[in-house]
């Protein structure tokens, strides 16, 4: 039974993605911005071989044609890759049905991440998998007080019920689920996601490599930066 590398993906169009980010650079950078972060993330956690299946699960649900399209080096390869669309729902029952679903086909480990967390890496997924045989629940935090990784060996649904989403104590109200269920818990290094043009200011030195010279050269502007 392989593991699986659940991402949650969104077509990268303006004023459905990042809408902090959208607040500060307009709906059509920040959908640019979202675009390459998200194909860095997917390049990064890439299996090599059979390590693993890395799985995209989608939004909106209408958009498997559009996530085709724009990600097709991704989506054509047979081995390990698949499209899914998220369930309706908040953040939490949508996680949960993902790793159901996994569950369901067989998946003997599971970790899910999404693609805003541009240092997030392949040997991130291999150690959340391998610590899993010593803990249940294993966690990467994000310095913004979510989690930028989850992984499990067993569904958990009660991790994702009633949690504050997009608010500083995710990971706190998550790692209190886990103890009032007895589940151990693994923390990975803690990592920056970007969701504010705060963050995007404090990684450009990372961030603008990944960025096509026009969007780059009009981020940088809209952020006060030179670009030589």
């Amino acid at each position: 039974m392989p593991d699986h590398l659940l991402v949650f993906v969104k077509e990268p169009r303006p004023g459905a993605v990042k809408s902090r980010l959208a607040a500060a650079l307009g709906p059509h950078l920040a959908a640019a911005v979202y675009k390459s972060l998200a194909e860095h993330v997917l390049s990064r956690t890439a299996p090599r071989g059979d390590e693993y299946e890395q799985r995209l699960f989608f939004a909106p649900a209408t958009a498997a044609a559009a996530i085709a399209a724009w990600l097709p080096s991704v989506t054509a390869l047979a081995t390990g890759r698949a499209l899914v669309p998220q369930v309706d729902g908040d953040l939490g029952t949508r996680m949960c049905s993902a790793f159901e679903e996994a569950f369901g086909r067989g998946a003997r480990r599971v970790a899910l991440i999404g693609t805003d967390v541009p240092s997030l890496d392949r040997e991130d997924v291999i150690g959340s998998f391998e610590d899993l045989d010593h803990h249940d629940v294993v966690l990467g935090p994000a310095t913004d007080g979510g989690y930028s990784l989850i992984a499990l060996k067993a569904a958990a649904p009660g991790l994702f019920r009633d949690v504050p989403w997009s608010t500083p104590r995710v990971l706190e109200v998550t790692l209190e689920r886990a103890a009032r269920r007895d589940l151990s818990v693994r923390l990975l290094r803690t990592l920056g996601d970007v969701d504010t043009v705060e963050d995007l200011a404090a990684d450009w030195a990372r961030i603008r490599a990944l960025l096509p010279d026009a969007i780059r050269a009009e981020v940088a502007t809209r952020l006060g930066r030179v670009e030589g």
